[in-house]
Order: C-alpha cells, then structure tokens, then sequence
C-alpha cells in the first residue's frame, strides 16, 4: 500500500525515498568476493560490470568511451555534445575552464556552454569519433536527444552504432506537439536493429510505458548530482531514486509477465556519487547504473575535474552547473577497481559492489536484488 501524507485540505502526496534514506541487510550467508560476479547482458552484448557512462562532455570522449569499454564498462557518446560540433575540442574545453578560472558567477561557465553548443552539428564529426571507438573493439553507444533522434539516428546507424540511447531529463512514449511531428518512440524503436535505452523515468507509469515501446533498457532519474544538477530548482522536478528504481522494477516485472518473458533492463541515473549509492542502487532493483560525477575524477575525463550535464548547455533553460568536482588524480582503472586508500567510498567502485554482495551472501546482481532494505529511522 502506498504511504500517502497529507499535506493540507484535499491535497496528498506520496512519500519516497532517497538512496541515502536506506541500508542494506546483511543476510546469515556470506562468501568471498572471489566468487561474485558483477557481469550483466544487454541484448547480445555482455558487460563485466554494471557501469554505463552519463553522457556528458565532462566525462565521455571518443577516447574514454574506449578505456570503459576495455575495463568491462559501457561508455557513452553524446552525438550532440562538443565532439558532433567542434574539430577541436580540446579550444573549446580550454574556453569552458578559463571561464570557470576567470569568474566567480556560475553562469559564465553555462553561458560558453551555451555559445558552443550553438554550433551546428556535423555529421563528419560524429561519424569521425564513433570510428574511433568502433575501431578499438568495444561497444559502440552514443545518446541522442527525443528531439533530434528521427534526425541523427540514419547516419549513426549508418557509422556503425551499435546501442542508441535516447535520454532527455524527462520522456515519455507520448509527447503532444503543436508545431512539428512528435517522436513516435514505438515505431521509430520497431524500425531500428539495436537496442534502445530510452529515459529518464520516475514512476511506475512512465516505466511501463517506455518498456511497452520495445526499449532494451530504460533509464530511471534525471542524472541528478548534488551542487550540480538543478532540475528541482528550475522546474520543481524531483526523482527520489531508492523509490523510483523500485517501482520501475515493479513495473519490469508486470512487464515480463504481460509479454511471457520479455526482460526490460532498469538504468538508475542520479543520486549515485559513492560506492554504497552503487549497491543500494542494485538492491533495490537496477540493472545497471549510470554514473556521472563519481567518474570526473578520472584522469582520462576530458573535462578535467569540471563536471556539468547536458542540460547545461541548453539555450533557454539550463539546468545544470558547471562544477568543480574533484581533482583528477586516479586513473580509470583505479577509480573502478582500486586499490583505495579512501575510505569515503568514492573509489574502487565496483570493488566494492562485489565486496557488498559478497557481504550479503549473494553471488550475482539478478540475486542481489531480492537482498533485504531497511529505512534509516
């Protein structure tokens, strides 16, 4: 039954909770993290760990999608981002960090992200940095927005894209268009051959939705980071996620049973910024996780140590932040899999999911899904 609250006369809204709001129970069994596995498939592709990159600027290059694909990652590409637009991305990043040095006003930064992104798309460039990737070997994704994805997808099909994921803040399998021909998401994923990720998503609904358009996986949260992210400021819009991953978990369930088997993975993006959010995410019913922020203190990130998201860069409503993150001094490999000398949870990430579901008894993520929750008094 839902808990419903009232907040005054004739009005009630339900209560959620955050990935912060709950732990984890250890169960009688434990086992070494020697025999956990981490590894996860989506469609035909099989990944080592539950990682897929937030795609953003900050933290995906042509050249870091590559080092997460090679250590058993998912790397993302946004094909609207600086590397659709820019030959020379390293002056524009150059641009965007002198901005940050040389002003005190947080808008500085989103106003030069705004000036780039006003650059037209060039698909020479996006098919130049998807051969990149596609030549080393790993899986080739790249992100589109809703708005553009009728658009790019031919030629990035085309460039030999082999997951697409469609991802604005906030989706849904209907959107209502006064001027222009709305994305009919059902149709546009039942003409394509690959897999489709389609989000971001916050309730039950929704999720069942996405799911009955054909999507391969959908993405639960809006990215959201603290200090970065302000969604909720801007349009009042708030995904507690512990609440949202279960219930599009619910709702991957009613969907395996109305289809007779059909499996539709859940993506949890936002909330997640330490070890735990990781396994806390899994445990309440994802598949994967979508990491941002966490991920900028990577050597490799191009944005270095600057973290923002796409909405950043958008021309009228930004909603998000140009933020120091951190200082980049561990190298991807570490970031993921240690060894740490920190104890705050913000390396050796998988690491530590396999040391959590070994903890628990639990010896693959399908399992450790039905690990039990507590809510902090």
């Amino acid at each position: 039954m839902r808990d419903l609250v009232e907040i005054g006369m004739g009005r009630t809204a339900r209560r959620a909770y955050e990935l912060d709001d709950i732990e984890i129970i250890p169960s009688r069994r434990t086992r070494s993290s020697k025999d956990v596995s981490t590894t996860w498939q989506i469609d035909a592709y099989r990944f080592d760990i539950p990682l897929i990159t937030h795609p953003t600027d900050a933290i995906v290059s042509p050249g870091t999608a590559v080092a997460v694909g090679e250590l058993g990652g998912l790397g993302v590409l946004n094909a609207e981002g600086l590397w659709a637009r820019h030959g020379d991305v390293d002056e524009a990043l150059f641009r965007l960090v002198q901005a940050t040095e040389d002003s005190e006003d947080p808008a500085a930064a989103v106003k030069v992200l705004q000036e780039l992104h006003a650059a037209p798309l060039r698909m020479d460039l996006i098919a130049l940095a998807v051969k990149q990737i596609r030549d080393s070997g790993v899986t080739v994704a790249v992100r589109v927005s809703p708005q553009r994805a009728a658009e790019l997808t031919p030629d990035l099909l085309a460039a030999g894209v082999e997951i697409l994921v469609v991802q604005g803040t906030i989706i849904s399998a209907e959107h209502v268009s006064r001027g222009g021909e709305p994305l009919n998401l059902k149709s546009f994923i039942a003409d394509l051959d690959i897999p489709v990720i389609a989000g971001g998503v916050g309730d039950y609904r929704t999720a069942m939705h996405l799911m009955r358009t054909g999507a391969a996986g959908v993405i639960v949260g809006y990215g959201y980071t603290p200090g970065v992210t302000t969604t909720d400021s801007v349009l009042g819009i708030g995904v507690p996620m512990a609440t949202a991953i279960a219930d599009a978990a619910a709702a991957r369930r009613d969907y395996l049973d109305e289809t007779g088997g059909r499996y539709v993975h859940v993506i949890a993006d936002g909330g997640i910024t330490t070890s735990g959010d990781v396994a806390k995410a899994i445990a309440c019913g994802a598949d994967a996780v979508m990491l941002g922020e966490p991920l900028a203190a990577a050597t490799e990130a191009p944005g270095q140590g600057l973290y923002w998201t796409a909405a950043s860069a958008h021309p009228s409503v930004p909603r998000s932040l140009v933020a120091e993150a951190v200082d980049q001094e561990l190298d991807l490999r570490k970031l993921l899999f240690g060894p740490s000398a920190d104890p705050r949870g913000v390396t050796n990430l998988f690491g530590a999911l396999k040391r959590a579901m070994a903890k628990t008894g639990y010896s693959d993520l399908k399992e450790f899904q039905k690990v039990g929750l507590t809510i902090r008094g």
